[in-house]
């Protein structure tokens, strides 16, 4: 599991609404447990379109190939859960740029990319920028009101990270795998009464490894584990 702190962007879009980056993630649950302020989600899967509220003590989450934007209405934070800690930061996402842009990998990475090492105002100018693009391939997606649309982008979206595949295996074994490996041996251990794995329990804790990264979303502030 990964966690991170988000506070939406306040940027408005070309429909007046405030917020992120529409983008879908293929392997991985996402989960909001909202901290402060008020909001939406709005998502897109082949069961049609919603926009669930958001408010302090609401908790909302979803499955892989949820399209979701995030929306900004006042002063929303967020605590993001994400399935399968390593993956999402390898990856596990893509934009809903249009089509002209998911065919290509390179034309993709160009227009996704913010420049490591610039300036924070340039960073935030390609942060919104690629939003707004990302924007223009959501409406196109949610208007045309045609599973066969939607299927193509995700067609699309799995050809594009086809070449991660093997990275995500890899940190998938080692990380949501090994976990849930341990948790069998330990129930087994249990069953004869070997307790030993309990004299092994530690405390541990963090504090942000980044804060006010450029995200997807909005600005995140992100731990390491």
């Amino acid at each position: 599991m990964a966690v991170s702190h988000l506070s939406v962007y306040h940027w408005p879009a070309a429909d007046g609404r405030r917020g992120g980056t529409p983008h879908m993630h293929l392997t991985c649950s996402e989960g909001y447990v909202v901290t402060a302020g008020r909001g939406a989600v709005q998502t897109l899967t082949a069961s049609g379109y919603e926009e669930t509220p958001l408010e302090p003590g609401t908790v909302a989450w979803f499955t892989p190939g949820t399209i979701h934007r995030l929306i900004e209405a006042d002063g929303l934070r967020i605590v993001v859960l994400m399935q399968n800690s390593g993956l999402p930061e390898a990856g596990d996402a893509v934009l809903t740029l249009p089509p002209e842009h998911l065919a290509d990998p390179e034309a993709y990475a160009t227009a996704t990319a913010i420049p490591p090492g610039a300036p924070r105002a340039e960073q935030a100018r390609a942060a919104r920028a690629r939003r707004d693009l990302a924007l223009d391939g959501y409406r196109r997606l949610r208007d045309a009101r045609d599973p066969q649309a939607l299927a193509e982008f995700h067609a699309a979206a799995a050809s594009l990270v086809r070449h991660r595949l093997g990275d995500w295996r890899e940190r998938w074994e080692r990380g949501a795998a090994a976990a849930a490996a341990a948790t069998g041996e330990q129930l087994d251990r249990l069953a004869t009464g070997d307790v030993s794995h309990l004299a092994d329990a530690a405390v541990r804790s963090r504090r942000p490894a980044e804060q006010g990264k450029f995200g997807m979303c909005g600005y995140l502030d992100v731990y390491r584990f």
